[in-house]
């Protein structure tokens, strides 16, 4: 379908990729990883044309067509939304556009018989005339409602602009798919039916996403940028991710005999099989890892954080009790009739189609915002710690990253520079890395700060606030191990779909007119009627 020969790729002194040979074979749904600065977005460049090698070529089978999700968000700005759908099929929207520039013509000669003639000949071959058809139903399943099919571009908010470059790329059938962060935006309505779309799309896939649960459930294949090369891998990205940590762990291990390590690499891959049975793509993905070659599995270069918390006490029965809570802002109520008796055992997942009324309600909960009525008590025993959504307030201060961190400390103990550098360490600030400036951080950077300043405090109770919010994938699955093995008492929220569902042991919706309180996997939740009835009834 696609193949990259002897690409390379250099800045400076800076190798990305060296002497890289791949191909992308038809049917197949390849998901590329890699640390952040990796270059995953300048791989796919690459292969879309926008970027040029250093030295290699990219070879596009003779024939075929690739779509590309734009990350130009104003490049449409002056068409209007139905119409910059169907010009993802390029030769498509040419035939029609001269099509029509044919039967305007005043003059309709013979040779434009002859050539509308051709032209409709190609537009049938390509299903033309269900083009705008689908085109239309495509948006619709993207959450793009009919009434702004004709609505300018320019006119839609950034969110919406997004969606339709989505439908752009997918539309007509593309042999090859190329996306970069498809998720970015959307719900998990939406995600699924991506999930299913891509699930049933016959041709070739490369996706970037951060996604964990999206990648698990599309991908055949990783393609995994490290140590400036990239490796197909067979799997989706939790194979990759166990499988490389094995492998580590067996090179580790100078003790363990060839013929041990082989076995347990095949026990590995036989309990893999038999979960993939659960997946929708259960067949093609199981036998894919059934003829998997041993020698593929190999321990990654990526480092990730050590995020580990800790209670410096247990909490005692009394958690946390929330009466009648409910708060509104500019006259709009986010939330009502929140009544919750937090348990000591309890991992709880809060939800809403709102995440505006998810964050004030832990704004809320932390103090920095008054509620409209009700009222909240912690135990005596209980200390919390709070990981807020916007982090953009704590990094103001041209100080060095051991002095910001030093602020948060309360014992003479944690103002020592060994221990401050202890916490900034498992989250890779090491050396050098820390004493950088806390104004020059990346997104990415300052989450993993303040989840430093999180594991320092050693509460019992933890809030957090979508925590995976620019975090890699190494970051994110390090977060969720952390969360998993954390022995107090968390209350979060994520639009991770893979870390609610692993940590997750309650979930509670909160809406405009009261909330939906149950124990059970996020799974169930959102396949089980009676809430979906119930929600339609709440956010009414």
């Amino acid at each position: 379908m696609i193949s990259v020969n002897n690409l390379t790729l250099q800045f400076g002194k800076r190798v990305l990729f060296d002497e890289v040979n791949l191909k992308f074979s038809h049917g197949n749904c390849y998901g590329v990883i890699g640390a952040n600065g990796a270059g995953k977005s300048t791989f796919l460049k690459i292969l879309t044309g926008d970027q040029d090698p250093t030295t290699g070529h990219v070879v596009l089978e003779p024939g075929k067509r690739m779509a590309v999700l734009k990350q130009d968000h104003f490049e449409f700005d002056e068409y209007e939304v139905l119409q910059t759908v169907m010009r993802g099929h390029k030769r498509l929207f040419e035939i029609i556009v001269e099509k029509d520039a044919l039967y305007a013509k005043p003059d309709f000669s013979e040779d434009d018989g002859m050539r509308a003639s051709e032209l409709e000949t190609e537009f049938g071959d390509m299903d033309g005339w269900n083009a705008e058809t689908d085109a239309a139903t495509m948006l619709s399943n993207l959450g793009i409602d009919e009434s702004m099919h004709t609505t300018l571009m320019k006119d839609l908010p950034n969110m919406l602009k997004v969606r339709v470059l989505l439908a752009q790329a997918l539309f007509g059938n593309p042999d090859l798919l190329v996306l970069d962060e498809p998720t970015n935006d959307l719900d998990l309505k939406t995600i699924e039916w991506l999930e299913d779309f891509l699930l049933d799309f016959k041709n070739t896939v490369i996706v970037v996403s951060h996604d964990r649960h999206f990648l698990d459930t599309v991908v055949t294949h990783i393609c995994d940028i490290d140590y400036s090369k990239i490796n197909l891998f067979t799997g989706n990205y939790t194979f990759w991710y166990k499988s490389s940590q094995l492998a580590a762990r067996q090179r580790a291990d100078k003790n363990k005999k060839a013929e041990d390590k082989k076995k347990e690499l095949q026990d590995f891959i036989s309990r893999f099989s038999a979960n993939a049975s659960k997946s929708k793509q259960a067949t093609s993905r199981r036998k894919l890892i059934d003829k998997l070659d041993l020698s593929e599995i190999q321990p990654s270069s990526r480092k990730y954080p050590g995020i580990v918390f800790e209670q410096e006490r247990e909490a005692g029965d009394q958690v946390l009790h929330i009466t009648n809570l409910s708060y509104e802002t500019d006259g709009q109520t986010l939330f009502k009739d929140i009544n919750i008796n937090v348990g000591k055992d309890d991992k709880i997942a809060f939800i809403s189609k709102n995440s505006q009324a998810l964050t004030s309600f832990f704004e809320v909960l932390s103090g920095n915002k008054e509620p409209k009525t009700g009222e909240f008590k912690f135990g005596t025993t209980i200390t919390s710690a709070y990981l807020p959504n916007e982090n953009h307030e704590f990094f103001q201060k041209k100080e060095s990253l051991v002095d910001w961190l030093r602020t948060y400390s309360t014992t003479d103990e944690e103002r020592e520079e060994v221990y401050i550098r202890g916490f900034l360490g498992r989250m890779l600030f090491s050396g050098e890395e820390a004493l950088k400036s806390a104004t020059v951080l990346s997104g990415g950077e300052k989450v993993r700060c303040m989840l430093s300043k999180l594991m320092m405090v050693k509460a019992n109770l933890l809030m957090m606030d979508e925590p995976t919010n620019h975090l890699d994938l190494e970051s994110i699955t390090a977060l969720n191990n952390g969360m998993n093995d954390f022995p107090g008492i968390i209350m979060f929220t994520s639009h991770d779909q893979e870390l609610v569902q692993t940590v997750a042991t309650r979930i509670i919706e909160i809406t405009p007119n009261g909330m939906i309180d149950k124990l059970m996997p996020y799974d169930e939740y959102l396949k089980d009627e009676k809430i979906a009835q119930l929600q339609e009834e709440l956010y009414a």
